[in-house]
């Protein structure tokens, strides 16, 4: 009985009044209906508004709440909890008519998507970068290095990492800032409690995802050098272990 309640009690807040009428009759069932449905798109819209701080940097709470409300509607909800609803947001926001006049609108809000997962995803210890000196140059064929959990990049054709980093709620908002035409990543780490970030260049952003895709050091050292000529490997290697990017260094099969 109550699974069949709470299933009818559903459609109800969907719109269909009537799914309920076997439990409740009267001329309040409506406005009661409302109640709760105001509360649930209440918390829809907070969740999401939540999730995009970076974005509300730009827009403010108004039009980020407003914005957050329609894509509720679109878009409910595909888990009973909220902390990683907005997954589709930036997708959507992208599309959205009232921020065609903000096209970076979008890559913003995959960041702070980014920085969410990174923030709920598991602990573990860094890498230790004594692994890593100990290397001999025949172990990099046959050598992988395992992504630390926490670990979240993208790469974008303009400067858009420099600007989100800069529309941190932490510091004072820039004044004024021009995007650059040029390629640039951002790297979300969680060594320890704190989230950290840094921007990276193409050839981090090759080996960071060679790396996830499981190849070897000396595969993942040729696709950065590809993607980014000249790169200094050994300084690469350094930086992106100091974040504590990696977890572990495994022996291939």
């Amino acid at each position: 009985m109550p699974e069949r309640f709470h299933a009818r009690f559903l459609d109800a807040l969907a719109g269909d009044a009537r799914a309920i009428s076997a439990w409740c009759v009267g001329p309040g069932v409506e406005a009661g209906l409302s109640v709760y449905r105001n509360t649930i798109a209440k918390g829809r819209s907070d969740a999401l508004s939540a999730m995009f701080p970076t974005v509300e940097q730009v827009v403010g709470p108004d039009w980020l709440a407003a914005a957050a409300r329609l894509h509720a509607d679109e878009v409910p909800p595909r888990r009973a909890s909220l902390l990683t609803y907005g997954e589709d947001f930036p997708a959507w926001l992208a599309d959205f008519p009232p921020a065609a006049d903000m096209p970076f609108l979008a890559g913003l809000a995959r960041l702070d998507v980014l920085w969410t997962v990174a923030h709920l995803a598991a602990d573990a210890a860094p890498l230790d970068p004594a692994r890593m000196a100990a290397l001999r140059p025949e172990d990099f064929a046959r050598s992988t290095l395992a992504l630390h959990p926490a670990t979240r990049f993208a790469g974008f054709d303009e400067s858009l990492p420099s600007l989100w980093r800069a529309l941190q709620p932490a510091g004072p908002p820039p004044a004024r800032f021009e995007l650059e035409l040029r390629p640039e990543g951002l790297l979300i780490v969680r060594p320890g409690l704190e989230i950290e970030t840094l921007v990276v260049g193409p050839g981090a952003l090759a080996f960071l995802s060679a790396c996830a895709e499981g190849a070897s050091l000396a595969d993942a050292a040729v696709g950065a050098l590809t993607a980014e000529a000249g790169l200094d490997l050994s300084r690469l290697f350094a930086t992106l272990v100091a974040a504590g990017a990696f977890q572990s260094l495994r022996t291939l099969p």
